[in-house]
């Protein structure tokens, strides 16, 4: 059996020196190094890496001369690509530590992305501090802050990248070890106002499904339709589609605009719902468009507002998600919550509104295609009761037997 190595990949012109001092402490432990230069400036860099810049360049599609084109950031993108088929190539890699700026994290956080769930993944990055969305992705990366430039050694940037160096060797020499689950897996999506019937179906369903919860905070979503894609999914709960809210509407917590594509693209077994379809999240007070001031608001903590979706909003929600349900041809189940699609979508809570609810359910009705495959369902109860928890396991056995 091949033994695996900590790959370590940075642009060896800039950061060589904090890249090879990274490897001398990895290396201390007893662990397998390889160190990975990106540089991107000339096709003839030689730096004491253990892989050159012109062999992972070789791995873009239309060859090493796509990186080495003299325009840096037409560079940094090809390398990028080129970096993520080189990664996707190894068979050897126990874990990997990026060094870089907001460029070179940009060129490696890809390529991390690529590789597979429990793989460790840590980013050292000057722009670790702020909004890291776009760097982690759906994808299990660790950011650490170099706090100081990534621009020689001190006594500062010493101690942050020898914390990376032993994060990665623990992580490599204690990883868990891998366990045979013999129960399918499940997706189910989650927000602070549907847990109560998260929670229920989970319990139905845990002797014979290993159910994993993502929450539906954007990148959740994203990180379970990952997960399907690579069929590492049998079945999707799809109860709290909220983030499809924040996608249309402008809100912090938004998805994709291919949001349930991967339903469609792999006939996975799917039970939906419209969970927090009422609620369309952003910031504190302060960060909320001027245009939504006049609009009914919940403020679910000091960092958190919820806006109450409208009858418009609501209409258009139905038709987005009808016309995505639409494409799917496996066995699809939606369920309509008659009492409400939240915690504080319910008779005596703020965001109770059978009008506005009424308007969600008709665009759904009148969008989507009805056949014996693909079913709207409608349960007199809200959300988090027990009955409605009873019907969507009820609606995914059926469809879980049939598959």
């Amino acid at each position: 059996m091949k033994k695996k190595s900590i790959y370590i990949a940075t642009t060896f012109d800039t950061k060589s020196e904090e890249a090879l001092y990274i490897r001398d402490l990895i290396n201390a432990t007893d662990l397998l190094v390889t160190t990975v230069d990106l540089s991107t400036k000339s096709a003839e860099n030689h730096f004491d890496s253990t892989i050159s810049a012109q062999e992972v360049a070789r791995f873009h599609p239309l060859g090493e001369k796509s990186v080495f084109c003299g325009d840096r950031g037409k560079s940094m993108v090809a390398m990028a690509l080129a970096f993520q088929h080189f990664l996707l190539s190894r068979d050897d890699i126990a874990g990997l530590i990026g060094l870089g700026g907001s460029g070179g994290t940009a060129l490696i956080t890809p390529a991390m992305q690529a590789l597979p769930i429990g793989i460790p993944k840590l980013m050292v990055s000057t722009m670790a501090s702020g909004d890291v969305a776009n760097y982690v992705g759906a994808s299990d990366i660790a950011m650490l802050y170099s706090v100081t430039d990534i621009a020689g050694l001190n006594r500062i940037s010493r101690q942050v990248l020898a914390n990376a160096a032993h994060s990665m060797a623990g992580a490599v020499k204690y990883s868990v070890p891998e366990v045979k689950n013999e129960k399918p897996a499940l997706g189910l999506t989650m927000f602070g106002v549907t847990t109560p019937c998260m929670q229920a179906i989970s319990t139905h369903l845990a002797d014979k499904f290993d159910c994993l919860t993502f929450h539906a905070t954007g990148t959740g979503g994203m990180a379970m339709e990952k997960l399907a894609a690579s069929h590492l999914l049998d079945g999707m709960l799809d109860i709290t589609t909220t983030e499809i809210c924040d996608h249309l509407f402008g809100g912090v917590l938004a998805c994709g605009p291919d949001r349930l594509d991967v339903v469609a693209a792999t006939k996975i077994p799917y039970v939906g719902s419209c969970g927090a379809l009422d609620m369309v999240n952003f910031g504190n007070p302060e960060t909320i468009p001027t245009h939504y001031k006049d609009r009914l608001f919940y403020s679910h903590n000091a960092q958190v507002t919820l806006m109450r979706t409208t009858k418009e909003e609501n209409q258009k929600l139905g038709e987005w998600i009808g016309h995505k349900l639409n494409a799917c041809e496996g066995e699809v189940r939606f369920l309509i919550p008659e009492g409400g699609v939240s915690a504080l979508d319910a008779p005596g809570q703020l965001f109770w509104s059978p009008e506005n609810d009424a308007a969600l359910f008709e665009a759904l009705e009148k969008t989507v295609i009805q056949t014996e495959r693909r079913r709207l369902i409608r349960v007199p109860y809200n959300i988090n009761e027990p009955q409605f928890a009873e019907a969507a396991v009820a609606q995914f056995n059926e469809i879980w037997h049939k598959k």
